[in-house]
């Protein structure tokens, strides 16, 4: 493929990835706010279904994307550090998301439904406990593709 064409799926899987994961943490930030069980199970829900059509998506063209960019231009790691760094803190985000967001959305979602099913209206501790969890790892996944969204655009010397 030509360079221009990588590039673009490159681009593409990292405003879809980037964007899913920013904005799925405002809804699910604002879903909370509210304690309302339905509209937090609603989010919940929806969360998962926007990580697999958009998350996975998005680091799936990234992945594609990048090799097709290494291969197009010739650029041997060895002479781009700031690949190799990137690389890594995009590997460090998707391990995150996982091992330890995905599992914790899931298990949040689940809780949420239970709730709701049995018209309870306030979500029980180990929900509250699991959204602290998520919102701090969250954090974590979040700062890393920005750091490589960051060295891949200014690409520092090291």
């Amino acid at each position: 493929m030509e360079y221009a064409t990588v590039k673009l799926i490159h681009v593409i899987g990292a405003i879809l990835f980037l964007g899913n994961i920013i904005v799925s943490a405002v809804w699910k930030i604002q879903a909370d706010r509210t304690n309302n069980p339905v509209v937090i199970a609603f989010a919940c829900r929806l969360i998962n279904v926007t990580d697999l059509a958009f998350t996975a998506l998005g680091s799936a063209l990234i992945v594609i994307g990048g090799i097709g960019l290494f291969h197009a231009t010739g650029i041997a790691l060895s002479d781009a550090p700031y690949l190799i760094y990137g690389i890594g803190l995009f590997g460090m985000a998707a391990m995150l998301w996982l091992v330890g967001l995905l599992p914790l959305q899931i298990y949040m979602s689940k809780i949420a439904a239970k709730t709701v099913a049995n018209s309870e209206t306030e979500m029980p501790a180990s929900y509250e406990k699991c959204r602290r969890l998520w919102n701090m790892v969250g954090r974590i996944a979040i700062l890393f593709p920005l750091g490589a969204l960051y060295l891949m655009i200014m690409r520092p010397d090291f």
